[in-house]
């Protein structure tokens, strides 16, 4: 795996605790922030590592955007 800032690492492995690893099992920041007790920026901004480095995908939805874990 690429190196990871610690707050993106906290991100991706309360990702892999909430089971977010398919499309079918997406979680919210809110959710992942909470696993992860860190607050909303610095998971928001984990996120956006993990989506650049393409270990994590994001799904829009109509209410609030899902992330999965996608290698």
């Amino acid at each position: 795996m690429d190196e990871l800032s610690p707050n993106a690492q906290k991100v991706y492995d309360a990702m892999k605790v909430l089971g977010a690893i398919s499309e079918n099992k997406l979680k919210t920041a809110d959710d992942i922030m909470k696993k992860a007790t860190v607050g909303k920026a610095i998971v928001n901004a984990g996120l956006k590592e993990l989506m650049d480095k393409k270990l994590v995908k994001r799904i829009a939805r109509q209410k609030s955007a899902g992330y999965f874990i996608y290698k």
